[in-house]
């Protein structure tokens, strides 16, 4: 799987689209099971501009420009929140897989961890028992 290099990742970031042979990474970014994080940490990376503005261009005390711009930061991350799905299933049509793709990806994955770790279980259980027999 290619990784996009750092300029194609920041258009990606801000809502581009990659070229086809990105892909598997595109699928990759959206269903690990990280995304939710990936997706909160470009949230605020769209934010990152103005609040460097915010701090350094716009007088008065400090305190105030920093509280302004972490509240700048908390409204842009509930409102990155509330449409993070609608978002991820967004970047994957651009990369050419079918709507729904991500969602149905993300919950087979966890339907599959969720049967592994119930076999762990299974097995230490049927461990326990028979250690007890003996």
């Amino acid at each position: 799987m290619h990784r996009p290099n750092p300029l194609q990742w920041l258009w990606y970031s801000f809502g581009g689209g990659l070229p086809q042979q990105l892909r598997e990474w595109v699928l990759h970014d959206t269903t690990t099971p990280t995304w939710w994080l990936r997706q909160a940490l470009r949230s605020v990376l769209y934010v990152l501009p103005l609040i460097a503005v915010l701090l350094i261009f716009v007088p008065g005390p400090f305190w105030i420009r920093a509280l302004s711009a972490l509240g700048g930061v908390i409204i842009a991350l509930i409102f990155s929140l509330g449409y993070m799905v609608e978002t991820t299933e967004h970047r994957l049509v651009k990369a050419g897989y079918p709507v729904g793709t991500g969602e149905a990806t993300r919950a087979a994955r966890t339907n599959e961890r969720q049967l592994a770790a119930s076999a762990r279980r299974r097995e230490r259980m049927f461990e326990r028992i028979e250690r007890r027999r003996r």
